[in-house]
């Protein structure tokens, strides 16, 4: 384990394996460094690139100071960054594609940028998250009741059937994993807040994204990602869609496939 000092003073922890140009991993939503998913991920890549696998803020081993802003995890990214060489490429999932995004957006310098599913909820053809979802999901924690914020981030927020919930609560080693990070939901629930009630992206509110991106959707995915994710390549200047079966990330990561996607892109001279 590595470990980096962000702007605020806050420690952010981080595996670094490979050899080759620097990738940067974002995770999402009940994921971290060591999540099975991310790990293997992380191992394919590190094939081709140096790859830095790291804990966001108050998740694993990374510390956290309050109050929180989607401002302090941008600079845990730039941070990051920095130690790379002060350029990189970068990989979102999930929340974790709208914070590297954002982190595009706010000048944060990275040579190419693949986004994977990011939940933006653009109309009213899927489920739709209630409006205060952001503040229920905060109000919440700060009760201490991590496993009614799991289930209604999944329920509310996901969209996923009651059932699922209670199959992870009896699936081997499942359990306690969403529940060691379940405090960690609030910051997700934060940088969706405004982009999953239904309503059209912001047309401008990217366009200074300029560098290559790939969005990942997979055909699998529910209707409601798919379509956030083919609305966000029409809002951004240098973009393509990617739409593929095995792409979904709403079950088991396909990190084979993924990792297969993510080299080619990365590696692409054109």
């Amino acid at each position: 384990m590595n470990t980096i000092i962000s702007k605020d003073g806050t420690r952010i922890a981080y595996d670094k394996a490979g050899h080759g140009p620097a990738l940067i991993l974002i995770a999402g939503a009940f994921s971290y460094r060591k999540f099975p998913g991310q790990l293997q991920l992380a191992n394919l890549l590190s094939e081709q690139f140096t790859v830095y696998n790291y804990d966001r803020r108050v998740r694993g081993d990374s510390g956290d100071t309050q109050p929180y802003a989607i401002e302090r995890e941008i600079e845990d990214l730039q941070a990051l960054i920095d130690e790379a060489g002060g350029s990189a490429y970068v990989y979102g999932l999930s929340s974790g594609a709208v914070l590297a995004l954002q982190a595009a957006a706010s000048g944060v310098s990275m040579k190419k940028l693949v986004l994977h599913e990011p939940p933006f909820v653009v109309d009213t053809a899927g489920y739709v998250p209630p409006e205060n979802f952001a503040k229920q999901v905060k109000e919440l924690i700060a009760a201490d009741r991590r496993a009614d914020t799991i289930n209604y981030f999944m329920t509310k927020g996901m969209g996923a059937p009651s059932f699922v919930v209670g199959m992870m609560r009896i699936i081997p080693g499942v359990w306690p994993r969403l529940m060691a990070v379940a405090h960690t939901l609030p910051y997700d629930a934060a940088l969706l807040d405004g982009y999953n009630e239904g309503n059209p992206l912001p047309a401008k509110q990217w366009s200074g994204v300029a560098m290559p991106t790939l969005v990942l959707e997979g055909t699998e995915s529910p209707i409601s990602l798919r379509h956030g994710a083919q609305a966000l390549v029409h809002v951004l200047p240098n973009a393509r869609l990617l739409s593929q079966k095995g792409l979904g990330h709403t079950k088991k990561l396909d990190a084979k496939r993924i990792s297969k996607e993510l080299k080619a892109f990365f590696t692409d001279k054109s």
